[in-house]
């Protein structure tokens, strides 16, 4: 009996606790908060999946009218008239020299900026932004004021027999101005991303600085170089405002696909259209490219591994 007891006793002691009014409102207490936390997680994520979706309808709708406005025949059939494929061309020579020209000198420069700390780095950085959130016509104006026979650097450029508005030069310096920054800004990310332990081991090893920069820095941070060539290239592709003030729409000379657009809009809705199509096709597979580049870059480096 006195085990019994004892046992019995022990048994009630164990669970008291558990049958204690304060004990249950305690229980009840924690299972309401795991309850409102998983009502309210289950309205975030809800709310989340909505505002995807609507972003989805909103960025993809436009692009899908768009296709939807011209059959495949009409589109191949706009694209053979003469002056729709002088646009075209006349875009992609200027986007590709401008683009050239980013390359060879905004790479050097963003490494610079990404591996040194200086005075004035951030003004240097400010200044490098800065043309991105520019509006067109008021870069457009910009260089005008600079490059123009009146301008800042006009009168040293006509000495030496240099004229740029309204030529075709314009339109690389134009395309050039508006699409570089954006090459830059990303190539100073993807440089700051690279291992600075790996540089400094190259420069031990007795590699100099532009070997370490050619072997070691640049390779690694090619996948993003290449993902901001690809958006460099579709916005100088698509730039309007400035290359319209400082080059003119002169067909066969300084008329670009966006401003043969412009102009077609008025008089041959389905040129237009067709042109819009073929930008949009060239922008697409631009970020196509970029993006099989990364990919392929980021398993070849898990492969090295």
């Amino acid at each position: 009996m006195h085990n019994g007891t004892g046992a019995g006793g022990r048994a009630l002691r164990l669970i008291e606790p558990f049958t204690r009014p304060g004990s249950l409102r305690s229980r009840r207490s924690r299972v309401r908060q795991v309850s409102r936390a998983a009502i309210a997680h289950a309205a975030v994520v809800t709310a989340a999946a909505v505002c995807c979706a609507a972003l989805a309808v909103f960025l993809l709708l436009p692009l899908v009218a768009l296709l939807s406005t011209a059959p495949p025949h009409a589109v191949i059939a706009a694209l053979r008239d003469g002056e729709t494929l002088t646009a075209l061309g006349l875009s992609l020579r200027a986007s590709a020299l401008a683009l050239t020209l980013t390359i060879v000198i905004g790479t050097p420069a963003a490494y610079f900026i990404a591996t040194r700390r200086f005075p004035g780095r951030r003004a240097v950085l400010t200044a490098v932004e800065l043309p991105i959130v520019l509006p067109p016509a008021v870069a457009g104006l910009a260089l005008l004021s600079a490059f123009g026979p009146e301008g800042l650097a006009g009168g040293a450029l006509s000495a030496v027999g240099i004229r740029l508005p309204f030529t075709f030069g314009a339109v690389v310096v134009a395309s050039m101005f508006v699409a570089s920054p954006l090459y830059i800004r990303n190539a100073i990310a993807s440089f700051e991303q690279v291992d600075r332990r790996l540089i400094d081991a190259a420069r031990n090893l007795g590699a100099s600085e532009l070997r370490a920069f050619l072997r070691v820095a640049a390779p690694i941070a090619m996948p993003g170089l290449t993902a901001s060539a690809a958006i460099a290239t579709a916005r100088a592709l698509g730039e309007f405002g400035a290359t319209l003030m400082f080059a003119g729409s002169l067909r066969g000379s300084t008329q670009t696909a966006a401003l043969a657009i412009y102009e077609r809009f008025a008089s041959d809705t389905t040129a237009a259209f067709a042109l819009s199509i073929a930008l949009l096709a060239l922008a697409a597979g631009l970020l196509a490219a970029a993006k099989l580049h990364s990919a392929s870059a980021g398993l070849a480096s898990i492969s090295r591994r």
